[in-house]
């Protein structure tokens, strides 16, 4: 059964496609980015003082930096700003061919390295790969490629734990996990943690048959895997078994990624995608774009900080 919860409306502005949300625990902000906008967002959780931030390309995923300011990997590489809207300092170049690959879904471990999932545009080579970005030392940052094979990488998550590391294959449907060793920052044992049913030939969004397929994701303290499904206009609650534990509509077709928030990190926060969406589509959806909020009876991990020497 999908529940229906009381959503909030963050902002009525809504976006072309909203991504790599976070909750800042000093600032008590709301973080996004709006990819084909080119524009990092922030906002308080009751709805005001909405500000945008022009990249110089897609921004596939942000996250806050120790000693302030944040990390943002862009289509042409990853990059560190010490103030809102200051100077985009270099920190690395992932190795694939910006024409063709950009960055996607991201956010830090529990160390502060940077992880860093890109999408294959053209869905042809399987060209997506999970990167590691460690900048914690003096000299060059450390990138390490993590996992691949991929055509669009999202729903990255660690357990409490941090011995799990999930990582999603949108159009594949796929959730993958590996056993995790933090200190060595070394994948282990692969398993395939949720397969979902595919979309049927001919999908329009009337058709609810199709619950969509995994695009991005957080964890609650207590292990379970939260999905935002894309085209499926729901997020999914599953346990650390793969469970389905509980179902909530979303007020869009396509939300893209939840995150926990708000003083107790019981609010849940999940922004949505527009961009490329059909008419009748928005006119059933017209908040389609905006970043949506619900309270939880479970808190959720709270955001890991970018560390740099």
């Amino acid at each position: 059964m999908i529940q229906q919860p009381a959503w909030q409306t963050l902002h009525p502005i809504p976006y072309e496609l909203g991504e790599s949300p976070y909750w800042h625990p000093h600032e008590q902000l709301l973080y996004w980015v709006d990819i084909p906008g080119k524009k990092i967002l922030r906002a308080q959780a009751d709805g005001g003082a909405l500000l945008a931030w022009d990249m110089p390309s897609e921004p596939g995923c942000i996250a806050p930096a120790l000693g302030g300011g944040l990390v943002v990997a862009l289509r042409h590489g990853v990059f560190r700003a010490r103030t809102w809207g200051g100077v985009l300092e270099p920190v690395a170049v992932l190795p694939y061919d910006p024409a063709t690959v950009r960055a996607n879904d991201g956010k830090c471990d529990a160390l502060g390295r940077f992880w860093v999932g890109t999408i294959d545009e053209p869905k042809a080579s399987r060209a997506a790969a999970l990167f590691s970005i460690d900048a914690r030392q003096s000299g060059a940052a450390l990138v390490q490629r993590q996992a691949g094979d991929a055509l669009t990488g999202n729903g990255l998550a660690w357990a409490p734990d941090n011995r799990t590391v999930y990582w999603a294959d949108t159009p594949h449907h796929t959730v993958h996990a590996w056993d995790y060793a933090l200190g060595a920052n070394v994948l282990g044992a692969q398993r395939t943690f949720l397969q979902f049913a595919p979309k049927p030939a001919g999908w329009t969004f009337q058709d609810a048959s199709y619950q969509g397929r995994p695009d991005g994701a957080a964890v609650d303290v207590a292990g379970n895997y939260w999905v935002s499904m894309f085209e499926g206009a729901r997020v999914c609650q599953f346990s650390p078994g793969g469970s389905l534990l509980a179902q909530y509509a979303v007020p869009a077709q396509c939300p893209t990624m939840p995150c926990f928030g708000g003083t107790d990190l019981k609010t849940l926060f999940v922004t949505t995608a527009r961009h490329g969406r059909s008419p009748a589509e928005l006119a059933q959806y017209p908040e389609s774009g905006c970043v949506f909020s619900m309270r939880v009876d479970i808190a959720g991990l709270g955001v890991g900080f970018f560390a740099a020497a």
